[in-house]
Parts: structure tokens; C-alpha cells; sequence
């Protein structure tokens, strides 16, 4: 029987490029909920999926995290008209769904079922990563932050961009697994085993709560 997703094979393959190591966790970590917004969480909107569950484990990490001093940051995708409507984004020529997520609309409000509060930044975003065009790494180098739990949607899409920008931009990543969803099953668990191989390390929910419970709320 097959070790993991994709069989004996795949495993011993990745093992022998040295992939999978697990990353080091910081004294000073950041939540980082990227595009958990109505567009994405309320299916009703071309973009969007059934996302409840995700939106509820996110809430609970972040009480958590807020316990223990705890930088929150959310992100939105938001386009003004010349953008929805014009050729200036070509992401939005190959998903042309995404139009609907206009600067000022419900689509692009960040989901009121999550526990934002005022102290909590926004990052208005273009892209898929969060830190493409946007301040995030100067927002979390400024809260002298060494490692980024990454929630939100999509796992395939933005999340994984995220995810490998973050790495990219010099903060250890983590990823609670229940925090993150998709669109459909397949993409979801292709981006997590990815993510977890080269990029960060996919973790549970518990462990997650654990991490942020520990962490000292100042640097």
C-alpha cells in the first residue's frame, strides 16, 4: 500500500532531493488570512466556495493568537473599474470570474464571520501573493516578525503564492491545514503537498493553537 498521496515512489523521490525538512520556528510570529473575503468564502459569487469550516478554524486561530500579542494582517483582492472592466490585469483574462471582485463591494469585504479588529492591517492586493506589489514584508520586517502562519483561500492558488513569496522574502511558514481551502479537493491537497515538500511546513490546527499559545507577545 502507498506511504503517502502519491505512492511509495514519489515519497523515495522527494526524499532523496532532500525535500520535506522542517522549517524553524520563530520567536515572533504573524497571521496571515489571505482573501478569506466574500468573494471567496460565499459561493454565490463566481470566485467563491462553501468555505464555513475554513473561516471557522481561522477565527478560533485567531482568538488564539490574539492572546498572545499576535500581529494579524488580511488580505483582499479588490480592482478598480478600469481594471475590472479593462485588459490592464491579464490575470483576469485567463480568470475572468475574478472582474466581480471590485474595490467598494461585499465581494471584496473580508468575511464577518472572522474576528477582525481595527488593529488589524489590510492589505489590498492586485495578484495571487500577498506580497506581490503590496507592503506585507515591510508590514511584518516593521513588527519584527520571523515566521508567517498562513490561512485563507485558495490553497492552490493564493495561498501557495503566498506561501512560497514568504519563504522567498526570508520568514520561516507555517500552514494549519483546516485554516486553508479550495474550489475543489484535487487542487487543495496537489498545493499542500507541495507547500509541505519545498515551501513550508502544513501543520494541524492543534499545533498550530500550541505554537501561537506559546509565543511571547513582545520580541
Amino acid at each position: 500500500m502507498a506511504d503517502g498521496m502519491y505512492g511509495r515512489r514519489t515519497d523515495d523521490v522527494y526524499a532523496t532531493a532532500g525535500f520535506g525538512a522542517a522549517v524553524q520556528r520563530g520567536r515572533r510570529p504573524a497571521i496571515v488570512v489571505v482573501d478569506l473575503t466574500n468573494g471567496f468564502t460565499d459561493p454565490a459569487y463566481p470566485s467563491g466556495a462553501d468555505l464555513g469550516d475554513v473561516v471557522a478554524a481561522t477565527a478560533a486561530l485567531l482568538e488564539t493568537g490574539r492572546d498572545a500579542g499576535v500581529p494579524v494582517v488580511f488580505t483582499t483582492i479588490a480592482y478598480t473599474p478600469a481594471e475590472a472592466d479593462g485588459t490592464v490585469v491579464r490575470w483576469l483574462d485567463k480568470a475572468p470570474g475574478m472582474r466581480a471582485l471590485r474595490e467598494g463591494s461585499p465581494a471584496v469585504a473580508v468575511d464577518e464571520r472572522l474576528p477582525r479588529r481595527d488593529e488589524d492591517v489590510l492589505v489590498v492586493k492586485k495578484g495571487a501573493s500577498a506580497f506581490f506589489g503590496t507592503s506585507l514584508a515591510s508590514i511584518l520586517t516593521g513588527a519584527g516578525c520571523d515566521t508567517v502562519v498562513v490561512c485563507g483561500a485558495t490553497t492552490s492558488g493564493c495561498v501557495r503564492a503566498t506561501v512560497v513569496d514568504a519563504v522567498q522574502s526570508g520568514f520561516s511558514v507555517l500552514v494549519p491545514r483546516e485554516c486553508c481551502g479550495d474550489r475543489a479537493a484535487g487542487p487543495h491537497d496537489a498545493a499542500l503537498f507541495d507547500i509541505q515538500a519545498k515551501y513550508g511546513d502544513v501543520i494541524a490546527l492543534a499545533d498550530a493553537l500550541g505554537y501561537l499559545g506559546r509565543s511571547p507577545q513582545h520580541v
